[in-house]
């Protein structure tokens, strides 16, 4: 039990810092990218905790899950050992005032000398972020009461609600209890439903790899409504076979497939959408100075909807398997609402320029406030110099 608990903080230290980390290194044309290669790497290691776990379940003895949990120390010790080459993030050098340090860092992330006036404009909106939050925090604290006060609750909702979205499109239901969700559309046997449930971290593994390309070029908002709509659409149809068939699963072998083949669709929009997208927003729609504890807000509402799923799942399935999909579909309608209304496109966006997406920062002190920061780090020179060369 310690040992789960360690891992738990561990894990949950995590999946806030990496994303989090990434979208800090990344350039605006790349950041949507990366992160959803963390996501890839995630899916992977699902992937192979499933197959190691079903093909250790008939070894004897305390072999069947000490293999399986001893697999894990490889890549722990890896990511380990490998934080110690990583490089600080050049937001939080020019946050703590660490200029020249933060410069090099660029530098190498850039691959471009100190010359290059595209690093040097990189830099100097980061110290104009850095300015703006330095003096708004002068005056109320940057504290976590912020985030829910009038000038940030919106991307606080945003963040805590693609979290939300996330867990209640319902993908951990089916990595939790796949066996018996497959169950309950009619496969029969345990080697099969765990087959066909292994497959499902396969699919979104697959789903994954698009994603890859299109969050840097179709862009964060069209993939949450493409992928909402394509979920709620196979949960809706799934309810509606299980309707159809559960009488007489013997007789309706083919419709049973075809729900399965549902599950999967489902696995695959969800690969390409809210997947990679949820860990994405949380760590770019925050300002500099509350961008760790606006992630880990949003981190928090992800593991708390995962506790929820993981506790109510077994009993709405118990009560109406038909009823449980009918609910993820409507949840998932309800992500698509959200998408289309709530949440900015954030693509090829700055971390810098995000401030400017939300109406918080559109006021006259505000942005009076930014240009005098933006000339007094010289950014207004920078961009002739750009124009002109």
């Amino acid at each position: 039990m310690l040992g789960r608990a360690v891992g738990g903080v561990g894990i949950g230290a995590l999946s806030m810092l990496c994303p989090l980390y990434i979208s800090e290194m990344a350039s605006p044309e790349t950041r949507g990218s990366l992160i959803s290669l963390e996501q890839f790497s995630i899916v992977f290691g699902v992937v192979l905790g499933f197959w190691a776990g079903f093909l250790t379940r008939s070894l004897d003895g305390s072999s069947s899950w000490r293999i399986p949990l001893g697999i894990q120390i490889i890549p722990g010790v890896i990511l380990a050992v490998g934080t110690l080459w990583l490089p600080p993030s050049p937001r939080l050098l020019v946050l703590r005032g660490k200029k020249d340090k933060a410069l090099q860092t660029l530098m190498k992330l850039r691959d471009r000398d100190e010359s290059d006036p595209l690093v040097r404009l990189e830099l100097a909106e980061m110290q104009v972020e850095a300015k703006m939050a330095s003096e708004l925090g002068s005056g109320h604290g940057n504290g976590w009461r912020d985030l829910f006060g009038p000038s940030l609750i919106k991307r606080t909702m945003i963040g805590v609600g693609v979290m939300f979205f996330q867990q209640w499109s319902g993908i951990n239901a089916l990595l939790y209890y796949g066996p018996s969700l497959m169950r309950s559309i009619g496969l029969e046997g345990d080697t099969i439903s765990l087959v066909m449930s292994g497959f499902v971290n396969i699919m979104q593994l697959v789903a994954v790899i698009p994603a890859f390309f299109l969050l840097d070029s179709v862009g964060r908002k069209p993939l949450l409504k493409f992928g909402a709509l394509l979920m709620s659409f196979s949960h809706i149809a799934v309810a509606i076979i299980i309707l159809w068939g559960s009488g007489d699963w013997p007789t309706h072998r083919t419709i049973a497939w075809v729900a399965v083949g549902m599950i999967y669709l489902f696995t695959a929009a969800y690969g390409v959408s809210f997947g990679p997208v949820a860990w994405i927003l949380p760590t770019e729609v925050f300002p500099l100075s509350l961008r760790s504890k606006g992630a880990a807000v949003s981190t928090a509402s992800n593991w708390f909807n995962n506790f929820l799923i993981g506790l109510i799942t077994p009993s709405l399935v118990y009560i109406s398997p038909a009823g449980t999909f009918f609910l993820l579909g409507f949840a998932c309608a309800c992500a698509f609402v959200w998408s289309l209304l709530v949440v900015p496109e954030t693509k090829g966006v700055s971390l810098e320029e995000i401030d400017l997406l939300f109406s918080s920062s559109l006021g006259r002190a505000d942005l009076e406030r930014r240009k005098r920061a933006q000339e007094e780090v010289g950014i207004p020179s920078l961009l002739r110099d750009i124009t002109e060369s």
